[in-house]
């Protein structure tokens, strides 16, 4: 367990100032969802390609306790998004997210 530690923390030690160091990260971020601070979410968010749609996230605080918590009528009307990106948001990322989370803790 040890080197996987230590291969993990090299692979992202360039990716990872700033961030809370754990045994588990991927990109700088926690794997679990609910361990992400709201520029975790926010980064999530910009990787994937909603770089717009990622500042309403960080504007409305959303770490990833709260991420976990939100349902698909929050996505589409509570960011004041657009339809098309909060329909994916919520589908392609919410969702599943939410979904492993559950699994990962059951």
């Amino acid at each position: 367990v040890h080197k996987e530690v230590v291969d993990i923390l090299h692979t992202f030690s360039d990716s990872l100032s700033g961030f809370t160091l754990c045994s588990s990260v991927e990109n700088g971020r926690p794997l679990d969802p609910a361990d992400w601070a709201v520029i975790d979410v926010v980064n999530y968010f910009r990787t994937a390609g909603f770089e717009e749609q990622a500042n309403a996230f960080q504007e409305q605080e959303i770490d990833g306790k709260s991420l976990l918590l939100m349902t698909r009528n929050d996505v589409l009307t509570g960011l004041s998004l657009k339809l098309g990106p909060a329909l994916k948001i919520y589908e392609y990322h919410v969702k599943p997210l939410q979904t492993q989370h559950l699994k990962n803790n059951n």
